[in-house]
């Protein structure tokens, strides 16, 4: 019985119209209800093409990006709102705005869910800061893709999966494909340097795989079998 934390992308709670993709939070509770195989459960959610949508009209009327990351921040926490909502008495009845809060949480034996924490930070960073605070096993980040490809599998056919890689190989990936690893106020990125950083001190094993279709999570969830995806670790 350990720790784990599941960071839930945006691009999951939501279908390209921004409506509320319905199936798949349901989906995705009664999963995590059926399992039993670990102790603390932390899910934290991402802003999504909502926040973005929130986050481009700011822009226009020249809003600075401390602002936009607020809000960003707002939504990701109103998109946890409805995973504990679907939780029912199963989740922890309020979303901890900080780990003070957090802390108040963790006492209840609930499962908690949360959003973003301060701005600047992504929530993928926030899902790992978590996980090293409870000291989790593992975390497990589902996103719209299967997991790391050597390149872009959007601009090339011939993209390939990476199973398994180290941080430091994934830095060097990473800065191969941008030149800049800090990402603006709801700019979508799985990793920046900051969650880079704190895989490599927590040595926590961190993976990735696609939310679109749930039954790697299943495998994953319910009966502790390999996924397709890629594994972080030292």
């Amino acid at each position: 019985m350990k720790n784990i934390v599941i960071k839930v992308g945006g691009s999951l709670l939501f279908n390209k119209e921004n409506k509320i993709n319905h199936e798949f939070i349901s989906q995705f509770c009664n999963i995590i209800q059926e399992g039993k195989n670990f102790q603390q459960v932390i899910i934290v959610c991402g802003g999504g093409s909502l926040a973005r949508e929130f986050i481009k009209f700011l822009r226009k009327i020249n809003t600075n990006e401390a602002l936009c990351d607020i809000i960003g921040i707002d939504i990701s926490r109103i998109n946890s709102k409805m995973i504990m909502a679907c939780l029912k008495d199963k989740a922890y009845p309020k979303i901890p705005k900080n780990l003070e809060e957090l802390s108040l949480g963790l006492q209840f034996n609930k499962i908690i869910t949360m959003g973003g924490i301060q701005p600047g930070q992504s929530t993928t960073t926030v899902a790992m800061e978590i996980a090293e605070y409870i000291e989790a096993d593992r975390l497990l980040i589902l996103t719209d893709v299967q997991g790391i490809f050597d390149k872009d599998p959007d601009k090339y056919d011939n993209a390939k999966l990476i199973k398994r890689i180290t941080c430091d190989e994934l830095y060097a990936l990473l800065m191969k494909e941008s030149n800049s690893m800090q990402a603006a106020a709801g700019e979508y990125r799985i990793f920046d340097m900051v969650s880079l950083q704190i895989i490599r001190r927590s040595k926590m094993k961190v993976y990735i795989t696609s939310g679109k279709n749930l039954n790697e999570f299943r495998k994953f969830w319910l009966e502790n079998k390999e996924i397709n995806g890629t594994l972080i670790s030292n």
